[in-house]
């Protein structure tokens, strides 16, 4: 039935269909908030990983290996604390902002204590704290936009979020670009903005950003006593981090992507920090179109072609093409299009698969099995590229990532299990 101005009366079947279009397709404002908060939080992070390889390899004098061992410690530190944050913030019904305010705050803090630490060791410790501060704030935060949407559209509410983290990983290498040009000590100069800036991002946080979503079920006894014991008990879950486990051990750290292609190129240092650019542009514009296409089509299945993206990416860099100009772009759109088919898209999936109750717990689960195994690969990268170059270690990469996505395929077939019921909403 229809009203005489063409829209839909309410209380019909095409009523309720066109209400539940109209729901999926709005934006949650906490998803909205959340992602204000992510976008200057990336302003702020990017801006020192923008210039944190090139300070360390070439103002440090760092080994490849050696920035290997600190660029795994920079990504292990947060593995461990992720199941810590996704606990936390499952007790007493959910208490996600609380625990994510914490780190959000904490990765602040630590903005402004580069500028006094110049040795190896100490950095090592601030980066680590950095971190630590990551760890404790992804599950939560992730737990919150789950929860503030409906299910059919999570994908696309995770591509949101995504797309305006990204637009902060976007302008912060831009902003460190221009300091680096203008400032006499450039890295100074980068680090003190950062800490302003990651301080108008906790601000944002603590007066915007609604403390709950929807309200999660208190957790069964068992759940409250074990989760992750309990969450792993879960096929999908299972699945979920089996591949993600693997898939990480053959992703190379952008930090050395960056560094080949500036090899390649042979790029001045000021113009190291644009080459995260690419990458961040390609992410900004497909996250969501591609969260829409995994709501669609398949989150698993949209998660695994993502990592073919980043195989073709190692297979140019590898491939004997030169270095023009052309084929960087392709390189970094590759890389862009690799994090937006996996990033939130791998949030997404794993909400499917666990309770409202133990959320936080669930995400923690899957972002921890791929974390610790990006900080083995980046080891493990850092050591082969001091023993047997950057182009050998890349086809060796490549070669494990592509075993990996075949493993990985046979695992994410859909299965019955995989999914929760939740509630009509």
């Amino acid at each position: 039935m229809y009203l005489a101005d063409g829209r839909t009366a309410p209380g019909t079947a095409d009523g309720t269909r066109a209400t539940a279009r109209a729901r999926r397709a709005a934006v949650p404002g906490a998803v909205l908030a959340l992602g204000t908060v992510s976008l200057i939080t990336d302003i702020s992070s990017e801006m020192v990983s923008a210039v944190l390889p090139l300070y360390l390899v070439a103002g440090l004098g760092l080994s490849p290996l050696g920035f290997g061992l600190l660029d795994g410690l920079y990504n292990g530190v947060s593995a461990l604390v992720r199941l810590i944050g996704g606990r936390l913030s499952d007790r007493r019904g959910g208490s996600h902002k609380g625990v994510a305010t914490a780190g959000y705050g904490l990765s602040a803090l630590c903005k402004p204590l580069l500028l006094v630490t110049h040795s190896v060791p100490l950095i090592g410790a601030v980066l680590a704290a950095d971190r630590t501060g990551k760890g404790l704030r992804t599950a939560p935060r992730d737990a919150m936009i789950s929860l503030a949407c409906e299910p059919a559209a999570r994908g696309r509410a995770f591509g949101v979020h995504r797309a305006m983290d990204t637009a902060g990983a976007l302008l912060g290498p831009m902003l460190a670009f221009v300091i680096l040009r203008a400032a006499a000590e450039g890295y100074d100069a980068v680090f003190a903005t950062s800490g302003c800036v990651a301080a108008l991002g906790v601000l944002i946080l603590v007066l915007f950003v609604p403390g709950r979503g929807e309200k999660p079920t208190r957790p069964r006894r068992t759940e409250a006593r074990a989760p992750v014991r309990e969450v792993l008990r879960r096929p999908g879950i299972r699945r979920l981090t089996g591949c993600a486990v693997l898939l990480g051990l053959t992703t190379v750290s952008d930090s050395f992507l960056y560094l080949t292609l500036q090899r390649r190129l042979e790029l001045s240092e000021p113009w190291f920090p644009l080459l995260p650019l690419g990458t961040a542009a390609t992410f900004l514009l497909l996250a969501v179109p591609l969260g829409v296409v995994a709501d669609r089509f398949g989150r698993r299945r949209l998660f695994l072609c993502g990592h073919l993206a980043l195989l073709g990416a190692y297979g140019l860099l590898v491939a004997p093409l030169g270095s023009s100009s052309a084929l960087v772009a392709l390189v970094l759109a590759l890389h862009g299009t690799f994090y937006a088919a996996t990033d939130g898209v791998l949030a997404a999936a794993t909400a499917d698969s666990v309770p409202a109750a133990v959320r936080g717990s669930g995400l923690a689960v899957v972002q921890t099995g791929q974390a610790a195994a990006r900080f083995v690969c980046s080891i493990g990268f850092g050591a082969a590229w001091t023993a047997w170059g950057d182009r050998t270690a890349l086809g060796a990469a490549a070669a494990g990532l592509l075993v990996s996505a075949a493993v990985s395929t046979r695992l994410l077939r859909p299965h019955p299990t995989d999914a929760t019921p939740e509630p009509a909403r």
